[in-house]
């Protein structure tokens, strides 16, 4: 049963630590448009494409205007690898690098810290040339990358997230098939990527610590998805080992790859995305993503937006785990519910600020809160019919226009207040 969150007492809001940072999250791919990636010709499951987006590679200073708006202390986003070396090794295109530095000073200018991703879902056609990061070579062309990134910046960037959500990307395109390259059921090819994307995390880590300019002490970390995998009926022997497979799989196995023994020290923060859950019954998913139909999850008694299951809860509980295994600050990477029910989505920001703000009384050191997505956008296999943003985009007017959402009022009165 979803709980319930209730409104602060007038005169006793439930402040955040002064310092907290709230922010929003978006990735290049899916706002930028104009992209040459494995994306470029990919056509979702409504016959959208990623080729204009919301066309944020022109329309960037208007976002960071909305931002204002809203709010927000910070910004999380990616810088494109396929814009910036045209092959391995190769120098950073000075154009393409000059605007995203344009986009970053824009940023600090409007105090929104910038938290910058290097690695969301893609990857310039050269690397996917060679099998990706099957291809253990692409770690030496990534770090390459990096380097040379960390130098152009010069200290502009102090938060550094190196992969995003690495399960989600392996799971997607060698498990289940939908993100490119569309392979199915290669678990050797999932292993394998997970393996080369830690390595690459641990080497890049030790670049950005120690060859970052500027005067800001650099942090990083991967932004790591949590789902909570659960069967629906307790005693279904099946269904609680389909469950500990995929906490097994998509969980233990790559928070130990990126965190485990000698690489613990390689983070100095934790990224979580976090969702919610998914339950198992007769070995079926039981998620709106995974095709089980509304009436049915409703007649279950399940409380779901258009993707996952809602479990505000597990959020609290995943924090602690986290803060007790490895003893470092976290930033909620990304959290978010698609819905076109703006109410639902606003009670479901409010139950889990509610987990959220008892963990930090807790004693749990959560410096950050990132609300995915500032924009609806292209939402990878899904195309656009997944409602994420804190602000609409009419994708039918060539013009693109950005209104703000009720949720995105709701939020930024948080912001504003720190507070709920």
């Amino acid at each position: 049963m979803e709980t319930i969150a209730t409104p602060s007492q007038p005169g006793n809001p439930r402040k955040f630590p002064e310092s907290f940072l709230w922010g929003t999250a978006t990735a290049t791919t899916q706002i930028e448009g104009h992209i040459q990636n494995e994306w470029t010709d990919f056509v979702a499951t409504d016959g959208g494409t990623c080729r204009i987006a919301c066309d944020s590679y022109h329309r960037y200073s208007e976002d960071i205007d909305w931002m204002g708006r809203l709010g927000v202390n910070s910004y999380r986003f990616g810088i494109e690898w396929s814009r910036l070396q045209h092959a391995p090794f190769a120098p950073l295109n000075r154009n393409e690098l000059e605007r995203y530095i344009d986009q970053i000073d824009r940023l600090r200018a409007a105090g929104i810290k910038p938290m910058l991703v290097l690695h969301h879902f893609s990857n310039p056609h050269w690397v996917n040339a060679v099998g990706g990061w099957t291809n253990s070579k692409t770690i030496a062309a990534f770090l390459d990358y990096v380097r040379k990134l960390v130098k152009a910046l010069e200290g502009r960037i102090e938060l550094w997230n190196t992969f995003n959500e690495p399960d989600t990307y392996a799971c997607l395109a060698y498990l289940l098939g939908g993100f490119p390259p569309c392979n199915k059921w290669k678990l050797h090819r999932f292993r394998k990527v997970i393996g080369h994307m830690a390595r690459a995390h641990q080497q890049a880590s030790r670049i950005i610590r120690t060859e970052s300019v500027g005067g800001e002490r650099a942090q990083v970390g991967i932004a790591k998805n949590w789902t909570f995998f659960h069967a629906y009926k307790r005693f279904s022997p099946w269904d609680r080992l389909t469950a500990a497979a995929c906490h097994y799989t998509f969980n233990k196995f790559v928070l130990d790859a990126f965190m485990g023994e000698s690489r613990r020290h390689a983070s100095t923060f934790i990224g979580l995305n976090y969702y919610g859950r998914v339950r198992f019954h007769h070995f079926s998913a039981m998620i709106p993503a995974s095709g089980a139909p509304v009436k049915r999850l409703k007649d279950f008694g399940f409380v779901c937006d258009d993707m996952v299951e809602r479990y505000p809860e597990g959020l609290g509980e995943i924090l602690t785990y986290l803060q007790r295994k490895f003893r470092l600050p976290i930033y909620i990477t990304e959290h978010g519910a698609a819905s076109e029910d703006e109410t639902f989505r606003e009670r479901d920001l409010l139950n889990n600020l509610g987990a959220l703000q008892r963990a930090i009384a807790q004693g749990v050191d959560v410096r950050g809160f990132y609300y995915w997505s500032l924009l609806d956008n292209f939402e990878w296999q899904f195309g656009y019919s997944k409602k994420f943003g804190l602000l609409s985009v009419d994708f039918k007017d060539p013009r693109l226009p950005r209104t703000m959402k009720p949720l995105g009022e709701a939020y930024s009165k948080i912001c504003r207040a720190n507070a709920l």
